[in-house]
């Protein structure tokens, strides 16, 4: 069980990670569970048509055999760690880059053509010189409380003790789908019943609560996490949840053809694939 704070959904998946073993990678069959699995002519690889430029600032990095554009995550080691399209025409230029153990790396807006494999740079603005005032990003203020008329039923019973008692019992439920924190208030998502859920959780708990419906469990949204990782291959940098009832899942560059493919697969809703690589007008 993790705990997850306002930001973030209590979840088995973590927010977006796309990091599994082999044997988890493969793509689940979830005959007979109900869920929908990944359909058998797997997803489209579209290839941009134009330019294209990289939602903000990234990494680029160079460890000998030349610079990769790197949209995914970036091991946290000195020097950095990561991968992605080869880039061909760019330059470090005269400020931005660091180098240490034969490692050059730096923080950069790119803009170029991309063929599926390798990134043509037409512009790099490194950091320093990099005005984000353009980028448009989604709000991260983080999930409210399941509802909006949280009460408390015992003061004396919702002390930080008393709030770890209830995760505990929350995740013990046998439908439980999620937790999480947020303005004091602790939000549980079941699978069943809502009302029998809270009763049992104010045994525990005697602060503000909400017990809400959804459809699928952690280990629902787990499964087809893991069969998004097998369909997309490295087109998918990361996949996650970060609400009840969703998933996110960050790709190399869609042009709204992935996203239909995870809506008629999954269900609308359920994925929402955002594009690492966006289209210039």
């Amino acid at each position: 069980m993790r705990i997850l704070t306002a930001a973030a959904v209590l979840t088995v998946l973590g927010a977006a990670t796309a990091c599994s073993t082999e044997a988890e990678m493969r793509a689940v069959d979830s005959a007979g569970s109900g869920e929908p699995s990944a359909s058998s002519d797997g997803p489209p690889t579209p290839v941009p048509d134009g330019e294209v430029r990289t939602r903000g600032l990234v990494t680029v990095l160079d460890s000998g055999g030349g610079p990769e554009l790197c949209l995914g995550a970036v091991a946290e080691s000195y020097p950095p760690q990561c991968g992605g399209p080869t880039l061909e025409g760019f330059e470090w230029g005269d400020v931005g880059a660091e180098e240490a153990g034969g490692v050059t790396w730096g923080q950069y807006a790119v803009t170029g053509t991309f063929d599926g494999t390798t990134f043509t740079v037409t512009e790099a603005t490194p950091a320093a010189l990099y005005d984000p005032m353009g980028d448009v990003e989604a709000g991260a203020g983080g999930l409210e409380p399941a509802c909006d008329d949280a009460t408390t039923t015992d003061p004396d019973k919702a002390t930080p003790e008393d709030m770890d008692a209830t995760l505990a019992a929350a995740s013990a439920l046998p439908t439980y789908a999620s937790a999480w924190l947020s303005n004091g208030t602790i939000s549980v998502a079941v699978t069943g019943d809502a009302a029998a859920a809270e009763a049992e959780l104010r045994k525990t708990w005697g602060g503000q609560l909400c017990v809400t419906t959804v459809e699928r469990t952690d280990a629902d949204l787990n499964t087809i996490s893991q069969e998004l990782q097998a369909a997309l291959g490295e087109q998918l940098l990361t996949s996650g949840s970060t609400a009840p009832d969703s998933l996110d899942a960050d790709v190399v560059f869609d042009d709204g053809s992935i996203q239909a493919w995870a809506d008629e697969t999954y269900g609308e809703g359920l994925v929402t694939v955002t594009s690492a690589l966006q289209q210039v007008d």
